[in-house]
């Protein structure tokens, strides 16, 4: 019993923990977008849409050597192996770093060429290319700041974690706000305020080594290929999901639009960020299991595995209920909220869209709790499957198929049918592996 109510405990610090972590950061991303589209315009919006794919990239690798080489690291404390540890660390930070000099690169040479790749007319040229070689340039920092966070908190820093994703968010919103209204820096201010947040939440948690914390460390070895290859395959998962979403949104627009136009693409853009907030729920959740089943599966023990995972499995699927019931009842109000001037058709198509959209919340929390449990113990082939077939082999085919039979019903039937498919491969496969 004593044994049972310390899992809990433990599971409770981490998972409530990263939870609020990534809330504040995907309210971070709405108030950036509100705040960038009411200083600059449509323009400055147009902007910024078409550079987040580029932004997500970068984000996304920091993520896979993050999540990789902390889930890594968990196991081979678990096992108290120090020199593995340090070493997981020492490839990782070297990899982030040749990584960097490709960004920066990228940033001062290729950044009028990734712009035009990217679409951008005359009218916003000027300002996507202020965002992108300023964001390339910053790149360091990002990938430094996703590894630092996600060590930190398999080494029993999750609070810290947290905080250091809350003071990186709101600090991002203050300075967006300052740069862009009260200084009039424009796309530049917007960027820079973007930039400069992960060196306040690097700030946050260097308390974790100044109070010498730290159970990983830096050390002068020449890098394993073998050990780099190893994190990324650990960590492709949290890629794939950044650099899909991007290609998601892009074409359900584009098959919305054909649709019901603009105001079809305006109400999906209320579905989308409302998605954002739900999934970071789970994302939280998924983050909080990991260390614990990771240091778990180094002792090898399988008891306290399963019953971590079964509090995840407990909290996501309560959850699901909670939130689709909200969404459910309060459709109309939640749509009110981002439809200031009372459109008549975009609050119908909103109110429809998120009702059926979010049948899917069940399955997206299991697809993201399990594929974090199987990246845990190890078991990286399931967990690419998982976020390869959600992210882009499935759902897009879905949009397509889906739209040219239901129409518009279709597009928002495509998420939760692809979650559902995926959901039930994945359950197969680990009924199986238990068996």
């Amino acid at each position: 019993m004593r044994e049972q109510q310390s899992v809990w405990k433990e599971y409770v610090k981490y998972a409530s923990l990263n939870i609020m972590g990534m809330i504040g950061l995907s309210c971070y991303i709405l108030a950036d977008t509100f705040f960038i589209s009411k200083g600059l315009g449509v323009n400055g919006l147009t902007a910024l849409n078409l550079a987040i794919p580029v932004y997500s990239f970068l984000h996304g690798c920091g993520l896979m050597l993050g999540m990789g080489g902390s889930t890594k690291y968990s196991i081979y404390k678990g096992q108290r192996d120090v020199s593995a540890s340090d070493r997981i660390f020492t490839n990782a930070v070297c990899f982030a770093a040749v990584l960097a000099v490709l960004f920066v690169c990228a940033g001062i040479f290729l950044s009028h060429t990734i712009t035009g790749l990217l679409g951008a007319d005359a009218e916003v040229a000027d300002m996507t290319n202020t965002y992108l070689k300023v964001i390339l340039m910053f790149s360091p920092a990002f990938l430094m700041n996703n590894i630092l966070i996600c060590f930190v908190r398999n080494d029993g820093g999750p609070k810290r974690s947290m905080l250091a994703m809350l003071g990186g968010s709101f600090s991002n919103i203050l300075l967006d706000y300052i740069f862009i209204f009260p200084l009039h820096m424009g796309i530049f201010g917007a960027v820079l305020a973007t930039g400069l947040a992960p060196f306040i939440s690097m700030l946050i948690l260097s308390g974790h080594f100044l109070k010498k914390r730290n159970a990983f460390h830096l050390k002068k070895e020449t890098p394993q290929l073998a050990v780099i290859g190893n994190i990324l395959s650990l960590g492709v998962p949290s890629l794939v999901t950044e650099v899909s979403s991007g290609i998601v949104i892009l074409v359900f627009n584009n098959l919305i639009l054909k649709l019901d136009g603009n105001v079809g693409v305006a109400a999906y853009g209320v579905v989308a960020n409302l998605s954002l907030v739900v999934v970071s729920i789970y994302t939280g959740i998924a983050q909080g299991i990991q260390p614990i089943i990771s240091r778990e599966y180094g002792k090898g023990d399988h008891i306290r595995i399963r019953k971590t995972l079964r509090y995840g499995m407990t909290t996501m699927l309560v959850l699901s209920v909670i939130i689709y019931l909200l969404l459910f009842v309060f459709a109309d109000e939640v749509t009110g909220i981002f439809n200031s001037e009372g459109n008549a058709k975009l609050r119908q198509i909103a109110v429809s869209g998120l009702r059926w959209y979010f049948l899917a919340v069940p399955f997206v929390g299991f697809n993201i709790v399990i594929a974090s449990y199987f990246t845990s113990v190890e078991r990286a082939v399931p967990a690419q499957w998982i976020a390869l077939a959600r992210g882009l082999f499935l759902i897009i085919p879905m949009a397509f198929v889906l739209s040219a039979l239901a129409g518009l019903t279709g597009v928002w039937l495509a998420f939760p049918v692809t979650e559902a498919v995926v959901c039930i491969s994945a359950l197969f496969y680990f009924a199986g592996k238990r068996r």
